[in-house]
């Protein structure tokens, strides 16, 4: 969430002089999550202010807030508490994008759109400073950009990369990552597939009905560098028997983090995983031997 600066005023802001964020890549879904919101702001309001911005069309852009604007709309309120901040275009995608990322469940391609929209805004700051400043080193260039991007985010810069990758995926291939019907390391090969050869990838994927392993979609992105990747090459490789994999459990990031403070690192988490799991162990034994 934001932090309100100390010089900010909370406003009253009309709901129908706000409009969304452009491009915004998180979704505002009718789920429980939103009923109990509603439920709270008929209850009680709205207690977090949202950030908006002005917009040059007049009105304003909400940057901090869609979840809060839209249950207040569904709750009734025609206005909703707001703190009016004074942002470039730049500003805006970098504030939007933080604080987005805080919430506990967010798709693949979301957080793909997110980390790409924020580090174009970095790289565009980092060329409008170099512009107006001649000291060496001022330039935020794009290896710092993307660094910038995976420390705010918590992540390495490869998997930012990855990420981000999955933007070139057309959006047909995308909707099926976020359904998970394509893993993300998968999907990640696939991403450098050509748009045309994306489409008769889905064809050969529903042609087997099966999705891809990462060995598969290696070879895939392989055939693709060497200019073989034809429609037939494509379903004779989707239509392979897989071998049966070893057994393993994959937790996803999300949902660590619901149980983990912010600054933990991977290897803290998993550190403290085995540590608790070993406690377990151990309760479970003396259990045994009385």
């Amino acid at each position: 969430m934001p932090k309100q600066k100390p010089n900010e005023q909370v406003q009253q802001i009309p709901l129908s002089e706000i409009r969304p964020f452009k491009n915004h890549p998180f979704k505002v879904t009718d789920d429980e999550l939103m009923q109990q919101t509603i439920d709270s702001i008929m209850q009680v309001g709205v207690l977090n202010p949202a950030i908006i911005h002005p917009a040059p069309e007049g009105g304003y852009e909400m940057v901090s807030g869609h979840r809060r604007l839209h249950a207040a709309d569904l709750a009734g309120l025609k206005t909703i508490p707001a703190i009016v901040r004074n942002l470039d275009d730049d500003e805006a995608v970098i504030l939007m994008v933080d604080s987005n990322l805080q919430r506990e469940t967010i798709s693949p391609m979301e957080r793909a759109q997110a980390y790409k929209m924020k580090l174009e805004a970095l790289k565009h700051q980092g060329k409008r400073v170099d512009l107006t400043c001649d000291q060496v080193g001022h330039k935020l260039d794009s290896k710092k950009s993307i660094q910038k991007v995976a420390e705010d985010a918590g992540e390495s810069k490869t998997q930012v990369q990855r990420y981000i990758r999955l933007t070139e995926l057309l959006p047909e291939v995308q909707k099926k990552v976020d359904s998970k019907e394509i893993a993300f390391s998968p999907a990640v090969e696939l991403s450098y597939l050509t748009r045309d050869e994306q489409k008769q990838f889905l064809d050969a994927m529903d042609y087997s009905q099966n999705t891809p392993s990462l060995s598969q979609a290696q070879r895939l992105k392989k055939l693709s560098r060497e200019g073989k990747c034809t429609k037939e090459a494509m379903r004779s490789i989707m239509s392979e028997e897989k071998k049966e994999e070893q057994e393993r459990i994959t937790l996803s990031r999300d949902t660590l983090r619901k149980y983990f403070p912010r600054s933990y690192t991977p290897l803290q988490m998993q550190q403290t995983i085995i540590k608790l799991l070993e406690q377990w162990q151990k309760k479970q034994q003396r259990r045994n031997e009385r």
